[in-house]
């Protein structure tokens, strides 16, 4: 059976440690003879292998993800084993069509490729900015929240969780490594959210059976998942996931028009990765940096002006 390892996931097991391409390359000779060793995660369509880092010089304890296909398997990533997965809870979850369920890997790994690009270059550019990011939360985590909001989180987003569970943003700025300096929300701010969000949707319901249907207001639909915000902790503005559609919206305290262009979560995370990769190329925002932190030029503060250095190709 031939492993393939692609070069980030290579890259990325240098940084975590001396012993860690050694021990990425024993698995692999491992994962060659028994294909089928590991256990499914969270993220549909991948499963893990943890590694005890006593067993190799100068490695921590690891968890690697991969894919098993017909014919090959491919290594997605290695993380340290803080963001190891626990065994999938897969209770409540209805994946009964195979379809589906087929979807949901391909969308899994399309998310898990486009958020290790994003970390990989953060790694290597913005240590700030990569310090700032959570570890991921257990499926079990995700189903607990999935239970109180009494929504089913997309595969797309339980996917990126998976990867990271928040932002907490660079030296007292808040600036996250999203464009526009914004951040991805912890799961209890997304919990706290949601629920002030459908508090004051639930007072506008009072109001609206005493309005004409076209004098209605929305200001939240249930099947809106806050995902991004404007800062750390700065709630004016971000973006929810609409869950039944799969597009991103923008919520505003101030009452903005939606984007002109419908991103899903997939879309949004490659094109973010897109920019930092070529930032030539970049239209949306425009990325630099203020000592070892990813700013992005549409919120750039003026005071840091002079520190700021755009990048090149």
């Amino acid at each position: 059976m031939n492993v393939e390892i692609s070069p980030h996931v290579r890259d990325t097991a240098t940084l975590l440690g001396a012993g860690v391409p050694y021990a990425l390359k024993a698995l692999a000779g491992r994962l060659a003879d028994d294909p089928d060793m590991g256990r499914p995660s969270g993220v549909p369509g991948i499963l893990t292998v943890t590694v005890d880092g006593d067993l190799f010089e100068d490695c921590p304890a690891l968890v690697i993800g991969y894919i098993h296909e017909a014919d090959r398997i491919e290594i997605r990533y290695v993380n340290l084993a803080f963001s190891a997965e626990p065994a999938a809870d897969t209770r409540d979850r209805k994946r009964d069509q195979p379809a589906d369920r087929a979807a949901d890997a391909v969308t899994g790994r399309e998310i898990t490729d486009a958020w290790h690009r994003i970390t990989l270059w953060l790694q290597h550019n913005a240590p700030h900015s990569h310090a700032a990011l959570h570890a991921g939360a257990s499926p079990e985590t995700i189903t607990a929240l999935e239970q109180d909001l009494s929504i089913q989180i997309p595969a797309d987003l339980r996917a990126l969780w998976f990867l990271a569970a928040g932002d907490d943003g660079v030296n007292g700025w808040g600036w996250g490594c999203l464009p526009g300096n914004e951040a991805l929300m912890t799961l209890d701010a997304v919990a706290a959210f949601y629920r002030q969000r459908m508090d004051s949707q639930a007072r506008q319901d009072t109001l609206n059976a005493h309005r004409p249907e076209y004098d209605r207001i929305t200001v939240w639909k249930p099947t809106w998942i806050p995902v991004v915000s404007h800062g750390a902790a700065d709630r004016t503005s971000g973006l929810y996931l609409d869950a039944t559609t799969g597009y991103l919206g923008r919520w505003s305290r101030y009452h903005e028009g939606p984007s002109d262009e419908l991103d899903t979560l997939v879309t949004y995370l490659e094109e973010a990765a897109d920019m930092l990769e070529a930032p030539a190329l970049a239209t949306r925002d425009k990325p630099g940096l203020v000592g070892g932190a990813l700013v992005w030029l549409s919120r750039l503060d003026p005071s840091q002006e002079d520190r700021w250095r755009p990048l090149v190709s």
